[in-house]
């Protein structure tokens, strides 16, 4: 998905002894896009940890040793981000990372399918300028929680959304105000 998407910039948090599969990916996504991916531990040891692994698997990554709430200030522009909903601050991860202009891919690993949508619900609370664009829930592993989450609510302020439609028979482009 980080490559498809094009990602510049691929953040994800990482506790020790946590699952490197996903390192592995989002470090080949990163060297498709020419991009950045960054990997935040919370101490030196889970750094230690999580470069001998990366290593071990022929992949590195950028990584940043620190309190996810105090780096995400310093990454501006992210455009796919991977938190590990078992980490009691995931939500404010979520909330404080500044999204690119184009939005963002948000996913949540090890969520559980019962309290799906409470992440997105918050995160693109009334007064905030995200808007939720579509989210899913998969079953895949312990639960994948995703969402795409635009910067900013643009010309959309007024609550209306703008729909495109195509006339297959005419061919005609019709813009419907909703």
């Amino acid at each position: 998905m980080a490559a498809g998407w094009n990602s510049q910039l691929i953040v994800e948090t990482w506790s020790q002894g946590g699952l490197i599969a996903t390192s592995v990916g989002l470090a080949l996504a990163r060297s498709h896009t020419c991009g950045r991916h960054v990997c935040v531990v919370p101490d030196e040891r889970a750094r230690s940890e999580y470069a001998e692994r990366m290593g071990e698997a022929g992949v590195t990554a950028e990584i940043v040793v620190g309190e996810p709430e105090e780096v995400m200030e310093g990454l501006v522009g992210v455009d796919f981000l991977v938190v590990d909903s078992r980490r009691k601050d995931f939500t404010r991860v979520l909330r404080l990372a500044k999204l690119s202009n184009k939005g963002a891919v948000l996913l949540c690993k090890n969520a559980n399918s019962n309290s799906k949508g409470f992440i997105w619900r918050s995160l693109v609370a009334k007064g905030s300028s995200r808007r939720l664009v579509r989210s899913a829930f998969l079953p895949v592993g312990k639960g994948l929680d995703m969402a795409h989450v635009s910067a900013s609510g643009g010309n959309n302020s007024s609550g209306h959304r703008w729909i495109k439609h195509v006339d297959q028979h005419s061919g005609d482009v019709h813009f419907i105000r909703r």
